[in-house]
């Protein structure tokens, strides 16, 4: 059955702004970047980690996509950090504006929020 998160595709606005966000600011690993002509698009692959990619598309005109209030589809990202409170002070060095640190009712894990370019939300959990 299934066995993991092979790869998250995201359709950005600006590919330029959402490549330097993804790979400079995140620092995901480019796998694969790719231009493709006949469909006008970029897609560029980065890794995660050893299980898990992100394809990075961009497609001219593509709608945006309802974010808040919360609309139906996918909700957000969410990724693992073993320090939220040291990764929050490097991401807040490089431009990244944070939501309030909060904490899970359930697990008692501390999580965070904050936008990509488009306003995609990414989530940061302490493992």
């Amino acid at each position: 059955m299934i066995t993991g998160i092979n790869h998250i595709a995201i359709i950005c606005s600006d590919y330029n702004k959402s490549k330097h966000f993804y790979h400079t600011i995140l620092g995901f690993e480019i796998i694969a970047e790719n231009y493709r002509s006949e469909r006008d698009s970029w897609k560029l692959d980065l890794r995660v980690n050893e299980q898990s990619a992100i394809e990075l598309f961009s497609f001219p005109n593509a709608p945006e996509r309802p974010s808040y209030p919360e609309a139906r589809g996918l909700r957000h990202l969410c990724f693992s950090v073993d320090h939220l409170d040291e990764t929050i002070k490097a991401l807040e060095q490089k431009g990244i504006v944070f939501e309030q640190v909060r904490t899970d009712v359930y697990t008692q894990k501390r999580f965070v929020f904050f936008a990509d370019p488009d306003g995609l939300p990414i989530e940061l959990y302490e493992a």
